[in-house]
């Protein structure tokens, strides 16, 4: 990655964004690269995607089980890096879990609440007008209970991440996409509304990487002709403008984010940012809609108790990264629980 697209996730360079290295212009480097992603590719096409069918098989009733209701992506991998319908995965919408039909993305239609979060006031703002002001109350407080912010479009809690790139693109019939999600679902034996669930949401995860390993190859071959014709342009010049306001949105592994930037003579004003973990896992907005993990986990059966591995299989589906930093309390005692999973 640092190759090609400087240090993901976090940049390395003075260029803000990170610039692809000079020294990976070089034919020497470029089929290095191309080595390592042939192995990476092989893995997910030969272990990956045969295990993750496999071991779904096995877990068809969760078909059933974790399922939410809106969907947004901001798309990703752009043409124009300032239009997003040029990017080659699409930005969409999804209301109600229909797949008949699509609303496009609007940007003007985020806004971010604080009304049960641990932070000053109770006015939902866009983020270009955004406030990280903290207020914290205490543990167990039912009605301010979280450190994250719940972003809303258009006042619909939206799950984002694969799932819901894989059902935006599916709906727009997607030429790379609908093979693969076909191939998904024939081979476990579940129907296109069987992906609204913690099976479905896991194994759009899998068609992600499937899809993005096979395109890559598409683009180090682009990628080579260039640097072949003489274009070595790794950064666009700028000037920070006296005033202004701007938004970035990239499609991040665990779903959509965005930097939201206000510039008053010259400098920074206002620097907010939307992330997937917000989107997915906040609290309820003031009209006490739950965020998509709350959502999902409302009705989901718990064997035991004490041992509730159910719940921790619904928030690994949404980021398996997340989880490390989920833990089950027992809401009379306030006792962490622990416990092993087998």
């Amino acid at each position: 990655m640092t190759i090609f697209g400087a240090k993901n996730p976090h940049t390395q360079f003075l260029v803000a964004g990170g610039v692809i290295c000079y020294d990976g212009l070089t034919s020497e480097r470029i089929q290095e690269f191309e080595g390592l992603y042939k192995e990476v590719r092989d893995f997910v096409n030969q272990v990956y995607i045969p295990d993750l069918l496999l071991v779904g098989g096995a877990y068809k009733d969760w078909a059933k089980i974790g399922g939410t209701r809106n969907f947004m992506s901001f798309g990703e991998f752009p043409g124009d890096e300032r239009k997003l319908e040029t990017r080659w995965l699409k930005p969409g919408v999804l209301y109600d879990r229909d797949l008949s039909s699509l609303i496009a993305f609007d940007p003007s239609r985020i806004e971010e609440h604080v009304h049960h979060s641990w932070y000053e006031g109770d006015q939902a703002r866009v983020p270009y007008k955004g406030e990280t002001k903290p207020q914290f109350t205490f543990m167990g407080d039912t009605d301010r209970y979280s450190w994250m912010k719940a972003p809303r479009y258009d006042g619909r809690a939206v799950e984002t991440g694969p799932l819901a790139q894989v059902l935006v693109a599916y709906v727009q019939q997607h030429s790379d996409v609908v093979p693969l999600v076909d191939r998904v679902l024939n081979s476990l034996g579940i129907t296109p509304a069987d992906m609204f669930s913690t099976l479905g949401r896991t194994a759009a995860r899998g068609v992600e990487a499937a899809l993005v390993a096979k395109q890559t190859g598409v683009w180090l071959e682009s990628f080579k002709e260039n640097v072949k014709s003489g274009d070595q342009k790794i950064v666009e010049d700028c000037e920070v403008p006296e005033k202004g306001e701007g938004v970035g949105f990239v499609t991040a592994p665990r779903g959509g984010l965005s930097h939201w930037l206000v510039i008053e003579k010259k400098k920074v004003a206002n620097f907010q940012l939307v992330v997937p973990s917000t989107w997915n896992l906040g609290p309820r907005c003031a009209q006490g809609i739950p965020s998509a993990v709350e959502e999902a986990l409302l009705g989901t059966p718990v064997a035991d108790p004490k041992r509730p591995v159910e719940i921790l299989r619904t928030v690994h589906s949404f980021d398996p990264c997340i989880a490390c930093g989920v833990h089950v309390i027992d809401g009379r005692t306030n006792e962490v629980h622990q416990f092993r999973i087998l």
